[in-house]
Formats: C-alpha cells, structure tokens, sequence
C-alpha cells in the first residue's frame, strides 16, 4: 500500500495513529539535526519530520523537490501549528521513507511557485506536467471536471439524452477552415473534422430523438486570440425537437445560472437574461458581445452635427461616448485614448471635449462645438458638467467598431467596470446575410437557420435586411454560447443557400444526408451551443483561455509539448496519397 490518507485530510483526531503517505517533496527544510519536509499531493500538504532518532536523515540526502516519496509514520501535534493550511495543527514523524519516482536536480522552472507564471509561457507549455502541478493551474482543471459533471447533471435533469457524433466528417461552411483528413481506402478524398457536430444534432432530431446533448470536441483552424484555443475547443452542444427560440432561452438560462451558482461566489444575473437585438447592440455597444459590466453607452451624434464646420465629420457617420466625470482627467490621458484609436481601433483620430464647471467646453475641439450643440447634447446625451465626450467619425460600420473598442478602453483604465459580477445578455435577431469581403451575398452566422419571415423573406426582401432565428448568449464581454432555430423545410434550405450562392446540387452533394433526410418528416428544431473553455475561463476569472485546458496549443497553434504539427515519413504519405510540393516545403 503506497498511502491510506491523502496529504490534505489529517488533522489533530490522528494524532497518535500510524499513517502512510504519498506525494511530490514541495520543499526541504534541512536544520542539521532535522528536516522537515512539505509533502503535497491533490488533496493539501503534510509536514513531515525527520530526525535523528529515525535513522534516516543520511538517507534522505537524496531527497530533491518534486521527486515521489512514500512516507510510513506517526502522527503528531505540532508546537508551532500553521492555520494556513487545514493540516497546520500536525506532523508526521517518519519511520520509513522511500522514493517512487526521481526527479532531475534541475527543474526548468520552479513548481508550485509564485514565480512559476513568470516563466516563458512556451517553456511552460513544453513541461505542461510541470506546469499543471501548480496549484492555482491544477484547481482550475479540477474545476473544469466539476463543471463538466454539472453540465451533464442538469441536462439529464432537464430530460436530454448524451448522444456522441462521429469526429471523422464531412466539410461544411460553418465559417472557418476546416481540418482535412485524407483517406487512405478512398484516394483523394478527405474528411473533415467536424466544427460543430451541427449536421448530426439536425439528424438526430429527424430520427426522433427529443432532446440531445454532448460535450463536444470541435476543430477550427482559426488564428489563436486570448479567449479562442487554437484548433480545438469544447462546447454543450445541444438540440431540441418541437422548439422555439423560447425553449432554448430557458434551457441556457438554466444551464448557465445553475452552473455560476454553483461553482462560484460571485454575483449572477437571474433569468430572465436581458434581450439585446443585433443592430441594437451594435448601435449601443459597437460590438455583438457588449460587457454589461461597463456603464458607458455609445449615442449616435449624426444628425446633430449634419452642418457642422469641421471636416472631420462632414459626411460622416458620428458617435459619441460620454464619460461622466471623465473632466477630471489629464491631458496625458486624452492624448494616450487618441494612441489607442488610431494604433489599436485603425482610426484616423479620436476628437474630444471635456465639459468644466468653470471654463465650460474645452480642449480638443471644442472651438467647433456650437452654443446649440452644446444644448442638445446636455439635454439629449447627458453632457453633465464635469463630463468628458468623445466622438467618432468614420463610415457606419467602421465607426461602431472603433466606438466599441473605445468604450471597452475608457471601461478599463477608468475602473469602470463593476466588480465580482456576471453580467448575462441574449443578442437576437442577427442578420441571416452579410456581405464578404468580395461583395458577394454570404451567411452571417449559422447557414442552417430559420429565416425570420419564412419563404416570402427569401422570395421577396432584401437579403441583407433579412434577419434570423439566431442568437447569442454573451457574459461579460464573451461570446460564452451560440445557437439558432433550425430551417427543417428542404425547400426554404435549397432557397436560403441559394440567396448565398450554392445551387441545389451543391446543396444535395455539401449536404446531401441532412437534404435527403428532410424529405422524410422533420420536427421543427432549435438549439445552442455553450462554449465550455470559456465558462471555466470566467468562472475561474481568467483572461487567458490556455490556462484552463490542460493541454493546450501555443499563440502560434503548435503543441510544443507533443511536438506538434510534425513532419510525416514518406511511408506514411504514400499510405493516403499524399505528395508534398518541394517548392512550397522550401518556401515554409
């Protein structure tokens, strides 16, 4: 038997006993005539005593940090208890010690210490083993398989059946590039790895299952950002038969206040979630996952300055964010917010006023601010006195998005933001098209959606005005889910993926099981996604997504522990009928 109690459970009811424990050598006190020794496993640290009378501090010389001890001995009061520690009132006094696993005397960076995050994150990674026995890294994955069985817990609850779908799939536009998979029995051919188990939840709800859920792997080759892993990710997919968007909204309210309560102290909002529709977001927030946290509101100042003097914002669409008692700021702050805008946001500049008790309007362009101007924005905008304005000018959309990165900035170096608070949103109504970047018709969100308006949408109205059953759930200035109802009419799919450019044999070959099986009878059906990584990255009150997967790639996509992607042998190339292009080998 290698331990009977963990390191984390003794306390001054053993005292007397005779235990085993096992564990990692946190550190090494050595006093000459004795030693003592953190001994730490999952569960806490234990100090163990070694003394003369035990004839095992010559042994225990080759004691390093971080090699694996099997300690046998008798529990004891300590004089000098730590209340630090739940185990602070004991110690062990060894009798018998022995090493299970060694450990190299040199360590790449220290373990289990303040300073380990100071260490190169790739250094890091490359001994993510290390990495993870860090106590705050190690509760968070912890945490991770506690949310992970609440999540199982309350679907079940709410009458879902786990169903796994297949990983090796087919392509499909779900609006990233696809990982490949050659085939080696089919030449030339290739699966995909799914991005979403979007087309199996739909068959499913065709072949009669009510409601299903899994915990899904998907795979996106998308650039790494603090809050997206590179590649891989894991959300609650889910789907439900005869459901309307209603339906969905319960189950994520349900889902995501049960897991906040229960796996964190902090305030949460209560259902129902607020409803933000998509342009209205964009209008008030420049951005589709605004941070409710943050009180700063971005007002259209268009009309208001339609005969103004300054060119900048002739022609221009003009937004304006007012920062209540942003006066008191310096001149140094209004100069490194116009740095921002144009380093950070692309703008051209960021103009600006400030609203004094004494001096009135002043600074940045206040000599183009008219007496009537003056009067519309402190009785419609809310230009108080001791108020900083900020305005910006650009074409309509360019605007919003400079804007919202405006108002996320003033959010956080004014500490805005409120504290120790989960701030929930639905965004609805989300555009069924967008225009690409070629100036072609393209999907905005999930090309599977129902059309709001149905057929005479399709048929009649601008695609661009047409909006769809599509929503997001948003907390705290994350996408934390996504999801929609479901276009179950073969017909209305053909049209909606027409509008998009696919003819119907595209749609019949891209999609020819989900097109086939909605000839047969389909439940009308509607569903979401949450993001997983995401929630215990804000449970766990993280801004980095790497540190709550346990193994996770680099800013650059690579797994530097597992030494991955690597190149192949030719072997196994000629295995799937693969040749590489030498050229294109020698230009990366």
């Amino acid at each position: 038997m290698y331990r009977d109690h963990n390191c984390g459970e003794l306390n001054i009811s053993n005292v007397g006993q005779t235990v085993n424990l096992a564990g990692w050598v946190q550190t090494i006190r050595n006093l000459g005539s004795m030693k003592f020794i953190d001994l730490r496993d999952q569960f806490g640290i234990t100090q163990i005593v070694i003394n003369d009378k035990s004839g095992l501090l010559e042994k225990s010389n080759d004691l390093v940090t971080e090699c694996v001890i099997r300690v046998k001995g008798r529990v004891l009061e300590r004089s000098n208890k730590n209340k630090k520690i739940p185990t602070g009132e004991i110690e062990i006094e060894a009798e018998e010690i022995e090493v299970l696993g060694k450990c190299k005397n040199v360590l790449p960076f220290e373990v289990n210490s303040e300073k380990t995050g100071e260490a190169r994150e790739d250094l890091r990674l490359e001994y993510r083993f290390l990495d993870l026995r860090n106590k705050k890294l190690h509760d968070t994955i912890l945490l991770r398989s506690r949310v992970m069985k609440t999540l199982r817990r309350v679907m079940d609850e709410l009458g879902f059946s786990e169903v796994q779908t297949p990983i090796l799939a087919n392509s499909s536009p779900e609006g990233a590039r696809d990982y490949l998979v050659p085939s080696r029995l089919h030449p030339g051919e290739f699966y995909a790895l799914p991005q979403a188990p979007q087309q199996f939840k739909q068959l499913l709800m065709v072949s009669g299952f009510d409601k299903y859920y899994q915990i899904a792997p998907c795979f996106r080759d998308e650039d790494p950002r603090a809050d997206r892993a590179p590649g891989e990710f894991y959300q609650l997919d889910f789907e439900m038969s005869f459901a309307e968007q209603e339906d969905v909204f319960k189950v994520l309210e349900t889902v995501f206040t049960t897991v906040f309560k229960e796996h964190t102290n902090w305030k949460i909002d209560e259902a129902p979630f607020k409803r933000i529709p998509y342009r209205e977001a964009m209008e008030k927030y420049g951005i589709d996952k605004p941070d409710l946290r943050n009180p700063l509101i971005i007002q259209d100042a268009t009309k208001l300055f339609e005969n103004t003097d300054f060119n900048a914002f002739k022609g221009k669409t003009v937004k304006i964010i007012v920062v209540p008692d942003g006066a008191n700021q310096g001149r140094k702050f209004f100069d490194s917010m116009t740095e921002f805008a144009k380093e950070e946001a692309g703008a051209n500049g960021l103009a600006w006023v400030k609203v004094e008790k004494e001096n009135g309007y002043t600074g940045g362009i206040s000599k183009f601010i008219t007496d009537e101007n003056k009067k519309v924005l402190e009785k419609e905008y809310g230009a108080k006195e001791n108020s900083a304005i900020f305005f910006i000018a650009d074409e309509l959309k360019t605007a919003q998005k400079i804007s919202g990165l405006v108002r996320i900035e003033l959010g956080k170096r004014l500490d805005l933001l409120e504290k120790d608070v989960y701030r929930f949103c639905f965004i609805t109504d989300f555009p069924m098209y967008e225009l690409s970047d070629e100036g072609t018709i393209d999907f905005n969100h999930n090309p599977f959606s129902m059309p709001q308006g149905g057929r005479e949408a399709l048929e009649n109205k601008d695609p661009l005005e047409i909006l769809a059953y599509q929503y997001d759930v948003v907390c705290n200035g994350y996408e934390m889910a996504s999801g929609a109802v479901r276009n179950h009419d073969p017909e209305l799919m053909v049209k909606a993926f027409e509008i998009a450019g696919y003819s119907e044999e595209e749609v019949e070959t891209r999609f020819g099981a989900l097109y086939n099986a909605f000839q047969y009878g389909t439940p009308p059906h509607a569903g979401a996604a949450p993001g997983l990584d995401r929630m215990v990255m804000l449970i766990a009150d993280s801004d980095n997504i790497r540190e709550v997967i346990a193994f996770p790639k680099n800013k650059k996509a690579r797994d530097v522990l597992m030494r991955a992607p690597s190149k192949v042998t030719e072997e196994q190339l000629k295995d799937v009928h693969i040749k590489i292009d030498t050229e294109d080998e020698k230009n990366n």
